[in-house]
């Protein structure tokens, strides 16, 4: 019996579909189909009745239910503490986070937190959004930091795990600028499509929090088909990268476009109506014996006292905090 066994069968308990809970694990609604016979194989038992729409669980799914949470809570987190006890010190958060914000996000909120909180050991993990999901989830972290946004929401078990907010961002069209300082490759005007030869579109992948975001910004506006995908990468770093060397348009969180947008490099290639507001958020497990952990969380839901510190660091820091710091 596998330990994912148990998570496919308690997302499939709160979904009530096979095909949103294969969504929200992120694999095929036949690979889960047959893992969830297989955990009915191991269990004896047939847990899920399939002849109901929306379909619901067994008397003896909904008992083995109650039974595995408890037991996956159990687990996961004795799987975290043996893993910190042997290969962390004392007072030390393991972090996952996203690509983008390891880089653009990360840094400067551990040193903010470091001085409204004191000193701790941090250690960082950078990965894309199902690996760190996956490592949330089977208990290889403290806490995972990832973007959100209402159509592409973090599918964790809101029962098991815990998130609040700690900053944002805003995602924005950029491209190199021409010689008069306007976009060289302007997000198309749907108007216009028809007589379009198409734009170079630097992509993320789809299975990318940002890339879904950017898709539902396109989906909006029907403009897909102005667009020529000639790029594509799930690091916003790299798209940058691609975007100020002229090669097209990208759609890029501020934060990560702020410096070249200030120097020139790249301009606005639309105006506010393809920008999409993102939101940074934590998430931990509901059960956690980390009192490094606990500490910073109740710090964090308390924006009244993070608010008081960061008005007294803005007062002493030569610089202003970089965007997307905290909400």
């Amino acid at each position: 019996m596998q330990l994912k066994w148990i998570d496919d069968l308690l997302v499939l308990e709160r979904t009530r579909s096979f095909s949103r809970a294969a969504e929200l694990r992120y694999v095929t609604q036949s690979a889960l189909s047959r893992r969830i016979r297989a955990l009915e194989d191991w269990a004896g038992a047939q847990l899920v009745d399939r002849n109901t729409y929306p379909l619901a669980l067994t008397p003896a799914g909904a008992t083995f239910c109650e039974t595995a949470r408890q037991a996956a809570d159990l687990l996961t987190e004795a799987r975290a503490t043996l893993h910190r006890e042997s290969t962390l010190p004392d007072r030390t958060l393991d972090i996952v986070a996203g690509h983008t914000l390891s880089l653009a996000f990360l840094p400067d909120w551990l040193t903010r937190c470091r001085q409204r909180f004191g000193s701790f050991h941090a250690r960082v993990s950078a990965a894309n959004v199902i690996d760190a999901v996956v490592a949330l989830a089977e208990g290889q972290c403290d806490l995972m930091l990832g973007y959100h946004h209402p159509r592409v929401p973090v599918s964790l078990d809101a029962d098991r795990f815990l998130s609040l907010s700690v900053g944002s961002d805003t995602l924005i069209p950029v491209s190199v600028p021409t010689s008069r300082g306007r976009p060289l490759y302007p997000v198309p005007d749907p108007a216009d499509l028809a007589d379009a030869h198409g734009t170079p579109f630097l992509a993320y992948s789809p299975n990318t929090t940002l890339g879904r975001v950017v898709g539902s910004v396109l989906d909006a506006r029907d403009a897909h088909r102005g667009l020529i995908r000639c790029y594509e990468s799930d690091m916003a770093m790299l798209l940058l990268k691609m975007a100020v060397e002229g090669h097209g348009l990208a759609w890029l969180p501020l934060s990560t476009a702020a410096e070249a947008l200030s120097d020139g490099a790249l301009v606005h290639a639309g105006d506010a109506s393809w920008q999409a507001s993102l939101e940074i958020r934590a998430y931990r497990p509901a059960a956690s014996a980390n009192a490094t952990l606990l500490e910073l969380w109740r710090m964090l839901a308390a924006p009244e006292q993070m608010d008081a510190a960061m008005a007294k660091t803005a007062k002493t820091a030569d610089s202003a905090a970089p965007i997307g710091c905290f909400a």
